[in-house]
């Protein structure tokens, strides 16, 4: 057996075949003709973002084309803005209530960390216009297990609520005007 190289995922084709390929060969076929200089930019910025996330967030060495496929776009529509820098879908509406619930914002997000964080800075953001001196979240627990989809309390899970908290930490400081309280359950 040859060892796969950490910047190589083996794609399974629907075929059956497996093909290793890097983030550069992905973006190279994607690319192909001359796409205008900044869409080639993020298209390249997202591959390699879910490649990441495939090969050293998930810890996987192979992934089906249509698992990839579904992930990238999912990605490239979060990201998708028009001419003017306005994002093409809406932001996803504010929960009813003074607190957001973080399942909820899981479940928006596929349950997938990639998706997840955008879909929390969109609701930081969405709370700060709301509330410019309170910023709430409930449900830490159950969106970290969630997201993790394990049943039980674990270490990764003590890791990932840090990461959680610390990026919603830095979302308030990034967007809040003032002094704001940060509220997490």
């Amino acid at each position: 057996m040859i060892l796969l190289g950490s910047e190589y995922l083996v794609f399974e084709l629907a075929s059956g075949e497996r093909v290793p390929c890097s983030a550069e060969s992905i973006v190279g076929e994607l690319v192909g003709g001359d796409p205008p200089l900044g869409d080639a930019e993020v298209l390249e910025q997202t591959v390699r973002a879910v490649f990441h996330y495939f090969r050293h967030d998930l810890a996987r060495d192979s992934v089906t084309l249509d698992e990839f496929t579904r992930t990238l776009e999912m990605a490239l529509r979060a990201l998708a803005h028009d001419r003017d820098g306005r994002p093409v879908h809406p932001p996803a509406a504010p929960q009813c209530g003074p607190a957001q619930d973080l399942v909820m914002l899981a479940r928006a997000a596929a349950d997938t960390e990639l998706f997840f964080f955008v879909e929390l800075r969109r609701a930081v953001q969405t709370q700060l216009r709301r509330s410019p001196a309170r910023v709430r979240f409930h449900g830490l627990r159950a969106c970290v297990k969630r997201l993790l989809g394990v049943r039980r309390w674990c270490p990764r899970c003590e890791a990932l609520r840090d990461r959680i908290v610390e990026y919603l930490r830095a979302c308030v400081s990034a967007h809040a005007t003032g002094d704001c309280l940060l509220v997490v359950d």
